[in-house]
This record gives C-alpha cells, sequence and structure tokens, in this order.
C-alpha cells in the first residue's frame, strides 16, 4: 500500500512565506502548516504512520524507527525511515534484543516520481502555483535570484543522476529554474509504502497468546486467544443462545443479532456447551460476546428482563446489559 504525498518545494515555500519551518525536536509536529517544507512534512508522516500501528494494536514498544544512513538511501530520496516491527523470529542485537523487520518505508522522495513520468512520457508534469508566481514578484531581485539558483542546482543535480547528458540536464535545469520564478514547479512527493502481508502476520504475532482460563467446571485449562484490537478483529462479537433446545432463548438471541447486523459483524453460535463456544470465538480473537440466557426472558425477576450477558474476551469478565443500550456500547468499545 503506497500513499504519495505531493508537497510544494522548499524554494517555492520560502519564496511565498519568507522562510521554512523548522523542526521543533522529535515527535509529532502537531497540526500541518503552511510553511512546512519537506523535512517537517516527512516528521509529520513518520508519525502519522506509527500512530496508526498503535491505533490498530500494535505497541510503541514493539516498533522500532530506523534512519536510514545517508550511504542506505536512494539517489534521490532527502531521508527514508523504515518502521520495522520486533517480529519473534527477528535477528537479535549483541545485547539480545530483537532488530525487527520492515513494516513500511516512508521516503522524502524530492520531486523524482513526477520527474521520472514526465521524462519517459513526455507530458509535462509541472502545476502552476498562482501564490508563488504573486511572492516571486513582489520578492528582493536577489532573494529571488537566490532561490532560483539553489532550485536550479537541485534540478541539474537529479538530471545528471538520472542520466541526463550533462548540458541538457543544464538546460533544462534552468528552464525549471525560470518556471518557477513563474509559479511552476514539478511537485516533491512524501511516500509511505507498506507491505500489507507482513503487517497482517505482525498483527496476528501480536495477537496470539496463550493463558489459562476455568472450564464448566471450574478447572483451569489452557486456552489459545487471538487478542486482536477490536478495530481489526474480524469478528466484533458473538451471540449465543445459552441452550439450542430452547425456542424462546433461539428467537431471542436471533433477534439480538438482527438487532446487530446492522453495525458489527456478528457470528451466531448455538452448537455446544457455552464454554466450548467462547473458546472458539477467543481462537478467532472476537472481542466481545453476547450470551442469551433465562434471565433475559424475565424468568428469574422481572429486573433483569431484556438484558443479556456482556463477555470481555481477554479479561473474561462479565456484566449484565439491556438489550437496548447493547449496540452503542459495542460500538463505543471497538473504536
Amino acid at each position: 500500500m503506497e500513499l504519495e504525498f505531493f508537497i510544494r518545494p522548499d524554494e517555492a515555500i520560502e519564496a511565498i512565506y519568507g522562510a521554512v519551518a523548522t523542526p521543533p525536536g522529535p515527535g509529532h509536529p502537531g497540526e500541518p502548516q503552511p510553511n512546512w517544507g519537506w523535512q517537517l512534512w516527512h516528521q509529520y508522516w513518520v508519525e502519522e504512520r506509527l500512530r496508526f500501528y498503535e491505533a490498530i494494536g500494535l505497541p510503541r514498544q514493539s516498533l522500532v524507527e530506523y534512519w536510514q544512513k545517508p550511504d542506505e538511501l536512494a539517489h534521490y530520496a532527502r531521508a527514508t525511515v523504515d518502521i520495522l516491527y520486533k517480529f519473534p523470529f527477528s535477528k537479535r542485537d549483541g545485547k539480545g534484543e530483537l532488530m525487527g523487520e520492515e513494516l513500511e518505508g516512508i521516503a522524502a522522495r524530492s520531486d523524482f516520481d513526477l520527474s521520472q513520468h514526465q521524462r519517459f512520457s513526455g507530458k509535462p508534469m509541472m502545476v502552476f502555483d498562482e501564490e508563488l508566481k504573486a511572492a516571486f514578484l513582489k520578492l528582493d531581485p536577489a532573494k529571488a535570484a537566490e532561490l532560483s539558483a539553489r532550485y536550479f542546482e537541485a534540478r541539474r543535480n537529479y538530471l545528471v543522476k538520472a542520466g541526463v547528458d550533462a548540458a541538457k540536464a543544464e538546460k533544462q535545469a534552468r528552464e525549471d529554474a525560470e518556471a518557477l520564478m513563474k509559479g511552476s514547479y514539478v511537485p516533491h512527493v512524501i511516500e509511505p509504502s507498506a507491505g500489507v502481508d507482513r503487517l497482517a502476520l505482525a498483527l496476528i504475532c501480536n495477537a496470539y497468546c496463550e493463558d489459562q482460563a476455568p472450564d464448566e467446571k471450574g478447572k483451569l485449562e489452557s486456552r489459545v486467544v487471538m487478542k486482536f484490537h477490536p478495530r481489526i478483529a474480524p469478528i466484533k462479537v458473538a451471540v449465543f443462545p445459552l441452550l439450542k433446545n430452547k425456542p424462546e432463548l433461539v428467537k431471542k438471541a436471533k433477534e439480538v443479532r438482527d438487532l446487530l447486523r446492522p453495525h458489527v459483524t456478528v457470528f451466531y453460535d448455538e452448537a455446544g456447551a457455552i464454554g466450548r463456544r467462547y473458546r472458539r470465538q477467543d481462537e478467532a480473537g472476537t472481542p466481545f460476546g453476547v450470551t442469551i440466557d433465562f434471565d433475559t426472558l424475565g424468568e428469574q425477576g422481572p429486573e433483569l428482563k431484556d438484558t443479556v450477558t456482556l463477555r470481555a474476551r481477554d479479561s473474561m469478565k462479565q456484566e449484565r446489559v439491556k438489550i437496548g443500550e447493547l449496540g452503542p456500547m459495542l460500538i463505543e468499545r471497538i473504536h
């Protein structure tokens, strides 16, 4: 999965705003600002991607933020950060710490991508920026010449590294620098690029857990549970009638299933003992189980009528919840 996020070149930012904002320090730089250059945009996307992984259940301590060294960078990249996950099978460093395997790379690729498209397709990839044109008209001539010269050097270096003849590269870069002063440029790009299959494997490795849980007789037994974050669990809630041979329980359970189905992914199961059904859903990673029992029917007292037992997968704690409040409660806990 790749995202191409296009930005202005730093020379355009400086022409419009007088200066390019500098990173305040490590961590998330906050809400995007119009005077951000490539460094802040790159830092922003690194942190946004880390937040994404945390939001779907990968803890920050399981992730490694690796900044590629200058000799590791692609020739067109200004910076690249690899986000690694500490798989159980990852290699270990000299201290015995897991080093991790790459999930994603976030690269500041300058204007390489569209320049390559432009070069090989023969189609112009420049954009016209009215705000930039107006800014250059107001700039001090010396400052305008400085920005133009800096842009010229950057474009010439790209073209030479891309294999263009030196004389042709200089001519093309000169034309590009003149175009910049008139408000046109090839957009730069920040590219997060993530591996879907690696992420799926990381989520499975992170979720897999073995613990002890009591069976129907209270005896402890081993339990395999996939502790997926509710946001990414394939099934969000399972609905069970306590007994399948009681038509009134089955009917009510199916009513609850149908009530929840428009809002969350529901699995209905009436086969086997209730404890076995819980275990099956634990293995599938279903975060919540809803049991319809005789209290739901009001047989043990009117105060419990139309309530169900809501069970949490990880803690195995159970609580009584009114059927009418079940949907909103589940949606809130899932998200």
